[in-house]
């Protein structure tokens, strides 16, 4: 029934137990697990008229460089929850690989799941930002509305 299994962590106990859902349906099904995680660095733009002239008091100048260094930190990060649900996976026998992308969560889950012809995407049913989703709407929402496959959301 499943034989690909598509994965989203963010590292909220939400994507912890989807793991451990995911892990054991992957067990009972022989099927491989793909984990992923999305991340995304927005960054405010300050431009200033020019180079010399300094920005009024309280307002950061975030250079190219610093830009990069989050980025790099927001990648970092990824890799080490994909790395922590690998292991788990792994020490659960289960086949496995994981895909770090950036983006919108919404559109790169559902990219994914649809460019690898996964059977399911399981996920956890809220991630490590609840102002964000309270702004911008559910994750998981978007995934069940948009995806071409069945959704699993574990609380």
């Amino acid at each position: 029934m499943f034989e690909k299994v598509l994965v989203l962590l963010d590292g909220s106990e939400h994507s912890e137990r989807a793991l451990e859902t995911a892990t054991q349906i992957a067990k009972k099904f022989g099927a491989k697990m793909t984990l992923l995680h999305v991340y995304s660095v927005t960054v405010p733009a300050v431009i200033a008229p020019e180079p010399t002239t300094l920005t009024p008091a309280g307002v950061p100048v975030v250079t190219s460089a610093e830009v990069a260094k989050i980025v790099e930190a927001a990648r970092m990060v990824g890799n080490r929850i994909l790395t922590e649900g690998e292991q788990k996976a792994k020490s659960a026998n289960v086949r496995v690989e994981t895909t770090l992308r950036e983006g919108n969560t919404v559109q790169e889950t559902v990219a994914l799941a649809k460019e690898g012809e996964f059977d399911l995407i399981v996920m956890g049913a809220r991630g490590i930002s609840r102002i964000r989703e309270l702004l911008m709407g559910s994750v998981s929402e978007g995934v069940i509305k948009n995806a071409h496959c069945p959704v699993l959301v574990v609380k």
